[in-house]
């Protein structure tokens, strides 16, 4: 059984929680941590989570004398590095949310103490652990379809005002940016994925339309050139009416798209096209014999780290994926904020590196005035890559 203690009890807690409880045969929560305690002594309750005791802080939590296997960071992203690191230190495993960290230089301190310590870090990019997307990605693999020319990411949420009320989020210090960070996240890791590393250049450009209660962007457009001329263009947005969730993958032979569809055409004599149906049914029937996963979304990952945290292999996902994704989330903001393309990698000598740096070159594009300490839990969406949304 591995014992689990969980940091930070807002909404994206209520995932690791239930994931958790599905996973009751090889997991357990003994410990709930936030700095505001009553919000950890109200999932307690909720969720029935009568052996965990709660804790004001991470550094308490670590004190104490209790047996702790693996530690689930689902704080703001400013504090991240600290509590994954602190937590490394004393020995624990940790399963970070999503973004690892605020930048470069965190992310490579927390990699020097997984190393350091000799445990396991794994960030979570649970979108991986969904029936379409590992399914795009067997086949993109699989070269039926042949080499990606041109991606098409669409990370399209919509959020209310009020949303960057919350105390910490909208701030470029404690946010780390906004929704190109925040939420387009899952589709950059999953873009990284499918190619297997990152573009070469990027160019983007930020924009903040629809919420002047946040200094951060709201929307940003970027396109990513790879070494082989393929492009990717990625749209990270929270002022999307319908919450779309995609990847294109515009390949040599077909298109193939999460949510799942197909689509190849052959040249006819004069250039222009005519339906490969052959290839669309072999594809489609590849796609179908695929066979679903046991758990999807956040339940998969845990159960895929906590399995390898029993068998003593790494997990699927690593904090060195985590590091790529924030490499290229680092160059959309650089390209956005200089207004230029920009190259990758990112060198520890540049000035992005640092979440320092970041800060000094930021468009701060309005001033927050004021802020709550609570928004409430109810009817949060995650995304889906199904033809339905999934809302928690």
């Amino acid at each position: 059984m591995i014992n689990i203690a969980i940091v930070g009890t807002g909404n994206i807690s209520q995932l690791h929680i239930a994931g958790i409880l599905e996973l009751k045969d090889i997991c357990e929560i003994v410990a709930l941590v936030d700095i505001f305690p009553e919000k950890a002594e109200e999932k307690k309750v909720r969720y029935k989570l009568d052996n965990a005791a709660v804790f004001s802080s991470h550094e308490e939590m670590l004190k104490a004398d209790l047996k702790i296997d693996l530690v689930h960071v689902c704080t703001p992203p400013y504090t991240h590095a600290e509590i994954a690191i602190n937590s490394m230190n004393a020995g624990r495993n940790v399963l970070v949310e999503k973004p690892m960290a605020t930048c470069l230089k965190e992310c490579d301190e927390m990699l020097a103490a997984e190393k350091a310590n000799g445990v396991t870090m794994s960030i979570i990019a649970q979108n991986r652990f969904r029936d379409t997307v590992y399914k795009l990605k067997e086949l993109s693999d699989s070269g039926i379809a042949g080499k990606v020319r041109a991606a098409h990411v669409d990370s399209l949420w919509w959020r209310g005002h009020c949303y960057y009320d919350l105390w910490w989020r909208g701030l470029w210090e404690k946010e780390g940016g906004g929704p190109t960070l925040n939420h387009a996240v899952h589709q950059i890791d999953m873009i990284n994925w499918i190619q297997n590393g990152l573009p070469t250049e990027v160019t983007a450009v930020l924009s903040n339309v629809m919420h002047d209660n946040s200094e951060v962007e709201d929307i940003s457009f970027a396109i990513l050139k790879y070494a082989d001329g393929a492009l990717a263009e990625v749209t990270s947005s929270v002022v999307h009416h319908g919450e779309g969730q995609s990847i294109t993958l515009q390949c040599e032979h077909a298109k193939i798209t999460t949510p799942f569809s197909v689509e190849a055409e052959l040249s006819q004599p004069n250039g222009f096209p005519k339906k490969n149906t052959a290839l669309m049914q072999e594809i489609t029937d590849k796609y179908n014999a695929m066979p679903n996963l046991t758990h999807e979304g956040h339940t998969g990952q845990i159960e895929n780290v906590v399995k390898a945290l029993q068998n003593g292999v790494r997990p699927d996902i690593t904090g060195k994926d985590g590091r790529i994704t924030i490499e290229l989330i680092t160059a959309i903001y650089k390209a956005g904020f200089q207004k230029r393309t920009v190259e990758l990698p990112i060198a520890e000598t540049d000035d992005y590196y640092t979440f320092d740096g970041i800060l000094k070159n930021a468009i701060y594009f309005y001033k927050k005035a004021s802020s709550v300490t609570t928004l409430g839990d109810a009817n949060i969406t995650v995304g889906s890559f199904d033809t339905k949304k999934t809302k928690k």
